[in-house]
């Protein structure tokens, strides 16, 4: 399992009680070092400000180490859309010998700026490629609701983007899929069905409703090609505040 902390650069701190808590850096921090520490957690995706504090915090040790490329799409912006690259790239990655990278996919049909994202996201899938790095793509369909990006996590959303992602680039030699948990976790079967590339199952925003979260992961973990859990919020901020339980209890689906 994965744990993630890559959600504060994208402007999103002040939206909801566990993303204001994150503007605490220390805090966030600390849970995520109780979460690293738990035996089954595998590793860390994060900005590169935070693996920064993570490696002198001597948390990283054979860990897992994946960057979060593309943060241009802020929370609320006009261009949220044109979520452009200005995370590490590729040649970053490997200069500071880290693992992977992982890459936001989001595209809406009425807004301009998911056409240059699909374009440089298929272009960081060539480079990542060329340096034999795996790259994990997080795609959704979107669209604008009262000037918010929604995601749709439909089953037929959920298919497409994953039939989308699957496409980009010149090889999907090293490209991994990390995924929502569909609306009705029992369609996930079928979604998946729409790619043989590994993938993972996104967390996603679970609410105080734990335990109904949980379910629908180990739905989705019994699958073929679902290899792991990439879990942030849920686990950091989790509602008792208990982040080693709530890091074990996600350990014990796999």
């Amino acid at each position: 399992m994965i744990v993630a902390a890559d959600h504060t650069a994208r402007g999103a701190l002040g939206v909801g009680g566990r993303s204001l808590a994150m503007a605490n850096r220390a805090d966030l921090l600390e849970r995520l070092c109780t979460a690293l520490a738990r035996p089954g957690v595998d590793g860390v995706l994060a900005t590169a400000d935070i693996l920064d504090d993570l490696l002198l915090l001597g948390a990283l040790e054979n860990k897992v180490v994946m960057g979060s490329m593309n943060r241009g799409g802020l929370f609320g912006a006009s261009f949220e859309m044109d979520d452009r690259f200005t995370g590490p790239r590729a040649d970053d990655l490997v200069r500071r010998g880290f693992d992977a990278g992982k890459l936001l996919l989001r595209i809406d049909y009425g807004d301009p700026g998911s056409l240059t994202t699909l374009e440089s996201a298929a272009r960081a899938i060539d480079e990542m490629a060329e340096r034999r790095l795996p790259v994990f793509v997080e795609p959704f369909l979107s669209r604008r609701a009262d000037g918010l990006v929604r995601n749709d996590l439909s089953a037929e959303a959920v298919t497409t983007s994953i039939a989308i992602a699957s496409g980009l680039g010149a090889t999907s030699a090293y490209t991994w899929l990390k995924v929502p948990v569909t609306e009705d976790a029992g369609d996930m079967e079928r979604v998946m069905e729409a790619s043989t590339l590994p993938a993972v199952l996104l967390g996603g925003d679970v609410g105080d409703d734990q335990d109904a979260a949980y379910e629908r992961w180990r739905v989705g973990l019994r699958l073929p090609t679902v290899q792991g859990l990439v879990v942030g919020r849920a686990l950091l901020y989790p509602a008792d505040g208990d982040v080693a339980g709530a890091v074990d209890t996600a350990v014990g689906l796999l």
